[in-house]
């Protein structure tokens, strides 16, 4: 993640200037910083960067339980900062670590939900502000990857680690928390194919809302024929779809779907990375750079972000408030 960050932040945007990769393996952050330009900066630790007083601003993708410390000294030193997701590695830090910005730096941490910036997921939101499928009662939002967790991944579990993008994406299309939530894990194959330690890899999350309205999401490492990420909005006079899964990761559909007859289809391009690189970068490559854009339009302007780790913490809540109600094994 941090390579591909790097190079749109040199390349892409045009706002800002790329000063320096910081990686504790300092062979893999000269790799990162040599394809880029021969004269950037490179660092071994956050201690370093801050100390040379090259930047002001800094995206953070570093492991889980890193997350907190990195953004805590950047942020004391005065800087903004896009963090992956997600906040800590638990429901009770996230909490304390929420606390915390809200007091003392409550415009300091953008969390980087990059669907909020996907184009398909985006057009979908539009038509339902826009009433085109009417009342809206449930959404469907499912990822699956086509193989585990590499070698040596730490995740925080399946839910946590993966269904946190899913989550936020429900709640950004619905606009509010559910009163209940119920989990179902299993292990079925994928997870010994690897030595990362998960407790499941298959997993569904039910999610009660008020007002005659639900959501269930579902994630996975079992999806072998293909990076699939696919959401459905079911409304009262029809219903919306993003992503039919046809394995060409570079074309991805909206279509929209009246009681009778179809509503509204649209196409998006995404972006080719080559070969050698994670599944999810073809699918969300627009909205990564897009969401980078924000990022820096936001740091330049001085504006507070648009998505904040308050953002981070009630999806935590949800997943939290699911796992305390699962059915696993």
């Amino acid at each position: 993640m941090h390579a591909l960050h790097a190079h749109e932040l040199a390349q892409e945007t045009g706002q800002c200037r790329l000063a320096a990769v910081v990686d504790s393996n300092p062979a893999l952050g000269q790799a990162v910083a040599g394809s880029i330009a021969k004269d950037l900066r490179v660092f071994s630790s956050v201690e370093e960067l801050i100390s040379s007083g090259v930047s002001n601003a800094s995206v953070i993708a570093t492991p889980t339980d890193c997350h907190r410390a990195h953004a805590t000294r950047l942020i004391e030193a005065g800087q903004r900062v896009l963090l992956e997701k997600p906040l800590t590695g638990s429901l009770a830090e996230d909490r304390e670590f929420c606390e915390f910005l809200d007091a003392n730096h409550p415009r300091s941490l953008m969390l980087a939900f990059q669907r909020r910036f996907d184009g398909p997921l985006c057009a979908a939101r539009r038509l339902i502000e826009q009433g085109a499928i009417g009342r809206v009662f449930k959404i469907v939002s499912t990822m699956e990857d086509s193989n585990p967790a590499p070698n040596g991944y730490v995740s925080q579990g399946i839910l946590a680690d993966m269904s946190v993008h899913n989550v936020d994406e429900v709640l950004w299309l619905c606009g509010r928390m559910p009163r209940a939530a119920a989990a179902i894990g299993n292990c079925i194959y994928s997870r010994r194919l690897s030595t990362a330690v998960e407790d499941f890899d298959d997993a569904f999350l039910y999610l009660w809302f008020d007002g005659e309205f639900s959501a269930q999401v579902s994630v996975s490492r079992n999806h072998v024929s293909g990076y699939r990420v696919e959401t459905w909005i079911f409304g009262e006079k029809g219903h919306i779809h993003a992503g039919h899964f046809d394995q060409k990761s570079l074309q991805i559909t909206l279509e929209a779907y009246g009681r009778k007859q179809p509503i509204h289809h649209e196409g998006f391009q995404m972006r080719g990375y080559g070969e050698g690189v994670p599944e999810f970068f073809e699918r969300f490559g627009p909205a990564y750079k897009a969401e980078l854009a924000e990022f820096v339009g936001r740091c330049r302007s001085g504006e507070p972000f648009p998505v904040t780790h308050n953002y981070g913490l009630r999806a935590m809540e949800v997943i939290d408030m699911g796992m305390r109600n699962l059915i696993g094994r």
